[in-house]
């Protein structure tokens, strides 16, 4: 392989940075950024790696087949590079701003690019010597093939498909374009790359293994595609099997390689590390199509595989490559490669062990905070290339300056001390543990407390009395426990519902919160008095979620003194002093802003839209705070706007503590799998065609349902209707209701129906204080979804009169139909009802709009249009 000096070129060595720096940008930004999951893998495949093949398959190819290139091969790789930068430019763009023209101008771009790339690789060969290693290059004209048809699934998916049929197109291009474009063109040059790395002789068989592999993966990646596309789990799975079979095959030298000469540097251990990933998720992925009860939840468990592909495979290889590579093309002599493989591997073991370590917390279920803050940890030690990057083209130049005689070539990287290697990588151990005990002591599931003992005093008979406990259907199987006074008590808890359970005692002793099908023994040790149990999950106590343990001769102070246990789930008691309560008097101080209630643009048919539920401590009313659970940190959460036709491929993402959940009225579609409860750090896909105008609800469907919605799980989608005039103003109000607890909601009240506040937008009285404004002669729609869960409303304008009327899909009142003459006052709606009025205000001034369900408007349901003069 060449190791001469290739001379810096802009178009092609910036962009890989430039990509990976704009990757870890819209990670620390990602939820501010539309469909951020769909942006940081398209940054990572589409932009940093492809460019990567492109370049680094045409020095491969160059140094394989010992042809240098002519001054036309130059420019047209310069051509085809340009292509493909500006075409995946055009693609992030066009999906983002949903301009289909666009992205397929964008897709076919990079199609061309690639394709080229192909074609002047076949020619490349066809003017060289026979070649050992020519398989190589097969493999990149192979793969180069693949990339168009990928980038054609690709098109299709963003013009929008049925729900079903998206999700079969979607793995369909996730392998043409993962397993083929990418994973053959590595499975190439693993063939010689691999060896190098580690200074060994490439092995006897290593061309043959790669003649005989390449058709096993060509073939193995179009049966998966087509196993997709026809939506066959038994297809698709063995199309991934026979991929594994193709990778076995090739890899067999590998192994033996790696064996004579294990990896001790970082680029290596990286690609070892990406390899690992690669294999352990094609296995993963064959065994979720073989077990899984139907279609879509074995796709789905792949979805959720891919950000780890991307991470585990994707990213680490290109790291580890470029890390190898870069400093050889660089040249300037061993002193001058040395100096800069050095700096690139600096902290070697510690990056590999954080970024493996993190990449399996995150590949098994783990709290909400575990997960963002190991996912922290792993974007630090893979980002860490970067200023690496720049120190090794910084320690480059100054070799290269020196005289040839005074280069000194500095140890190489695997020449460090085996005890320094160990301390760095026990170090990213430690950092991994210390990520998941922080989460865990942070995070709300976790934390105990003090109860009082069980025992009571009373004398050990030495016996233990064992009891099986099911959790299924809100309630304890048995509901009561008998157990000798004396007796060591142990009992079986088992969730047999699908929501996530625990049991909790007013001694203190608990289970972990279990989701469905799991167990947890509870061992309580002598019991001498009678105990309480319930669940703590959010409400499940007041739905009667509760146990009690009935001691026989023991003690009958029972529960003084443990009517609220610790564990309570922030709910219902105020043990430590009332929350701050709701004051309808209060005045803002200067500068108050009210939360914009301006209906957000039409961004384009296809809507990508990523919702986290968090759960937030946040102002409700002037100087009263609560914890809210909240989609995207709002509480009602973004309003999102549409109109009949468009597509909504929503990602649910769970980072709180307990399970969650997001239905849509705005599609029609079986609850089983959308609307299903995810745990604290799953996530899921939720798509749907909007087929119906209005404006629709979306909130959490976990059980208790109303202490979800109340606790700020819920929002609006606007439809619009396909012939909706255009107005000069729109304004959304959703209506809700507070409860207020300790820390979030008071599900004793919310059962009582008895709400501290009813609010416009999640804020009482806030537009009250910083007023909408409007302008004599605008035509002002408002559209108004009542939430609930419980009160109704009745949208009223003091002073204005509402000329039209439009309430779930249907025009109450019409000037186009029912003439100039008829008004209305009222827009009424019972709970998760919604529509909107029209009108005109006839002179500037201050107009109050309310819920004339007047007890509700003095409990904060209540606003003012602000309407100056026409200018």
């Amino acid at each position: 392989m060449s190791r001469g000096t290739r001379g810096f070129e802009p178009l092609r060595d910036l962009p890989v940075p430039l990509w990976l720096t704009a990757l870890v940008v819209v990670t620390l930004i990602h939820p501010w950024v539309p469909a951020p999951r769909w942006l940081m893998l398209h940054l990572l495949l589409l932009g940093a790696l492809t460019h990567a093949i492109l370049v680094w398959s045409q020095h491969f190819a160059d140094a394989l087949l010992h042809t240098a290139p002519r001054p036309v091969d130059a420019r047209n790789r310069t051509a085809r590079l340009l292509l493909h930068n500006a075409g995946a430019l055009a693609v992030i763009a066009g999906v983002l701003a949903d301009l289909l023209p666009l992205t397929v101008a964008g897709a076919a771009s990079v199609a061309v690019a690639v394709g080229w790339h192909g074609l002047a690789l076949m020619h490349q060969q066809d003017r060289a010597l026979p070649s050992r290693f020519a398989a190589t290059v097969h493999h990149y004209v192979a793969a180069a093939c693949l990339l168009p048809v990928g980038a054609a699934l690709g098109t299709v998916l963003a013009a929008g498909l049925p729900t079903g049929l998206h999700e079969r197109i979607l793995l369909a291009h996730v392998t043409v374009n993962l397993l083929g474009w990418v994973g053959i063109t590595v499975v190439g040059t693993l063939l010689t790359l691999w060896p190098t790395m580690l200074r060994t002789r490439i092995p006897e068989g290593a061309e043959r293994a790669g003649v005989r592999g390449l058709p096993a993966l060509l073939g193995a990646t179009a049966v998966t595609a087509v196993g997709a596309v026809a939506g066959s789990a038994v297809v698709t799975a063995a199309g991934l099997a026979t991929y594994l079979g193709g990778l076995a095959l090739t890899a067999a030298p590998l192994v033996r390689a790696a064996r004579s000469k294990p990896p001790t540097a970082y680029a290596p251990w990286s690609v070892f590390a990406a390899v690992t990933w690669w294999a352990a998720l094609l296995v993963a992925g064959v065994l979720a199509l073989l077990t899984a009860p139907d279609w879509e939840s074995a796709t789905e468990s792949i979805r959720e595989g891919i950000p780890l592909l991307a991470a585990g495979f994707a990213a680490q290889l290109l790291l580890g490559a470029l890390s190898y590579l870069v400093p050889v093309a660089l040249g300037g002599g061993p002193a001058a490669v040395r100096a800069a493989s050095n700096e690139l591997d600096r902290g070697s073991a510690l990056r590999v062990v954080t970024t493996n370590a993190g990449l399996l917390l995150l590949a098994f279920p783990s709290p909400g905070l575990v997960r963002v803050l190991a996912s922290v940890a792993v974007l630090v030690a893979l980002a860490a290339f970067l200023p690496l990057l720049f120190r090794a083209l910084r320690a480059s130049r100054i070799v290269k300056q020196q005289p040839v005689e005074d280069r000194t070539p500095r140890s190489r990287p695997e020449g460090r001390p085996a005890g320094q290697l160990r301390g760095l990588a026990a170090t990213g151990v430690a950092v991994v543990a210390l990520v998941a005990a922080v989460g865990v002591a942070i995070d709300p599931v976790a934390l105990g407390g003090p109860g009082s003992a069980a025992a009571a005093g009373v004398t050990a008979t030495g016996d233990t009395t064992t009891v099986r406990v099911e959790m299924r259907d809100m309630r304890f199987h048995p509901g009561t426990v008998e157990v000798p006074a004396g007796d060591r008590l142990v009992l079986e808890v088992v969730n047999a519902d699908q929501d996530v359970h625990d049991l909790v005692l007013d001694s203190g002793d608990r289970t972990e919160r279990l989701p469905g099908g799991e167990s947890e023994t509870l061992d309580l040790g002598v019991v001498g008095r009678d105990l309480e149990g319930w669940c703590s999950v959010v409400g499940h106590r007041q739905r009667g979620m509760v146990m009690t343990v009935d001691v026989i001769g023991g003690s009958s102070e029972s529960h003084a003194g443990h009517e609220h246990g610790p564990g309570h789930d922030m709910a219902g008691t105020h043990d430590d002093g009332p929350p701050a309560s709701y004051d309808p008097m209060a005045e803002p101080g200067h500068g108050f802003e009210a939360r914009d209630a301006t209906l957000p643009p039409r961004t384009g048919k296809v809507h990508r839209r990523t919702l986290t539920v968090t759960e937030t401590e946040r102002e409700v009313a002037l100087g009263v705070t609560q914890t809210m659970w909240t989609y995207d940190g709002t509480a009602p959460g973004p309003v999102l706007h549409g109109k009949v036709g468009d597509v909504f491929e929503i990602t649910l993402v769970n980072e709180g503590s307990i399970g969650h959940s997001v239905d849509f009225h705005a599609g029609a579609l079986a609850p089983d799998r959308p609307m299903r409860t995810i745990e604290p750090g799953e996530s899921l896909v939720y798509r749907f065609t909007a087929t119906r105008a209005g404006i629709w609800m979306y909130h959490c469907s976990t059980m208790p349902m109303a202490a979800h919605i109340a606790n700020g799980l819920y929002g609006a989608v606007v439809i619009e209707p396909s012939d909706l005039p255009e107005v000069d103003r729109s304004y959304v109000l959703v209506q809700g209701e507070l409860y207020l607890g300790e820390e979030s909601v008071d599900v004793d009240a919310l059962n009582a129906e008895e709400p501290d506040a009813v609010v416009f937008n999640g804020y009482a009285d806030q537009y009250a204080h910083d007023p909408l404004p409007a302008t004599v002669g605008e035509r002002v729609r408002v559209w108004v979804l009542d939430a609930g869960p419980n009160r109704p409303s009745s949208f009223h304008v003091v002073g204005g009169q509402f000329d039209t009327v439009w309430s779930e899909g249907a025009y109450l009142l019409d000037p186009r139909r029912d003439g100039p003459e008829g008004g209305a006052q009222v827009l009424p709606l019972l709970p998760a009802q919604g529509g909107f009025v029209e009108l005109m205000f006839p002179e500037p001034g201050e107009y109050p709009f309310l819920s004339h369900v007047m007890v509700d408007a003095e409990r904060g349901a209540r606003g003012v249009f602000q309407v100056s003069a026409a200018e």
